[in-house]
């Protein structure tokens, strides 16, 4: 075709179908602006996000304690019901009991004949519940700009984003175990790295919400994935990764902006850590 004829087709063409409006939440829109169709995931959690900002914050409250996250997640896991001793071993009977007033004093639970009670709301897991409070606390702790449960819907690359956060104009994203370290495999791992590769954040965090030490399974199931993923250096040639750096007690760099967490002493207080660890390696050296 002429160049006259390829103007005068393209002046007959209709007119492009319009794009939607950039979200108005700032991690969603950076998620745009690297070229992707963000989403929101119906949320599955064991309570109504509707509440008051009050009840909310009396929640977040309750789960900042590792204990109440174990009896959470052990009673969601039960929907018929449970007596407080059987949501986990992990807890002392006065530890159980108290876990259960909480529970129902949040209006979470109701009772059920011969001590026995369930939740009001159920939920497929506790999954939900741990990124809602992750990135309520990342809110409130360190002003960041969060969402939760976000699809990205990159071709070719599978998973959700658990937690997208803006922090100083850089796009942070959290991928969260609730699972023991026993039961997370090199699937779960790679996929990880692979949502990275598709999205490349400026921070991104791995954490694992448990009081185990990660160095015993979790650090090294990682430096093996690391390892196996294709990399190349100068003139093409196979580089390997860097050895996980630990930071302080649980908390390992991957590579200067990609960091491995636990719960222990605490799961914000560490990625509050991870983070500041992930933006300061961002910024030029001192001189």
């Amino acid at each position: 075709m002429t160049a006259r004829e390829l103007e005068r087709e393209g002046a007959a063409a209709p007119a492009s179908v319009p794009h939607p409006p950039a979200p108005a939440r700032e991690p969603l829109a950076m998620l745009v602006r690297r070229g992707f169709s963000p989403s929101l995931a119906e949320p599955d959690l064991p309570f109504d996000l509707a509440m008051s900002e009050q009840a909310l914050a009396a929640l977040a409250d309750a789960l900042d304690h590792y204990a109440f996250r174990l009896f959470l997640r052990g009673a969601i896991q039960r929907p018929d019901g449970l007596v407080p001793e059987e949501a986990t071993r992990f807890l002392t009977g006065a530890q159980a009991a108290e876990m259960a007033r909480t529970l129902r004093d949040l209006g979470l639970s109701e009772p059920l004949p011969g001590g026995r009670f369930r939740l009001r709301r159920p939920a497929a897991s506790f999954g939900g519940t741990l990124e809602w409070y992750v990135a309520h606390r990342l809110a409130h702790r360190y002003g960041l700009d969060a969402a939760f449960g976000v699809k990205f819907h990159a071709p070719g690359v599978g998973g959700d984003l658990d937690v997208v956060a803006s922090a100083e104009g850089k796009l942070v994203v959290l991928e969260l175990k609730s699972s023991p370290p026993k039961h997370i495999g090199e699937d779960e791992v790679s996929a990880f790295f692979d949502r990275l590769a598709a999205l490349r954040p400026d921070v991104a965090i791995f954490a694992v919400d448990t009081a185990l030490r990660l160095a015993d399974r979790v650090v090294p199931l990682v430096a093996a994935v690391m390892e196996r993923r294709p990399r190349s250096g100068a003139l093409g040639r196979r580089t390997l990764p860097p050895a996980p750096k630990r930071v302080e007690r649980d908390l390992w760099a991957l590579t200067p902006h990609v960091y491995l967490v636990s719960a222990k002493p605490s799961l914000i207080g560490n990625l509050g850590r991870a983070l500041a660890e992930g933006l300061r390696a961002l910024a030029p050296e001192a001189p």
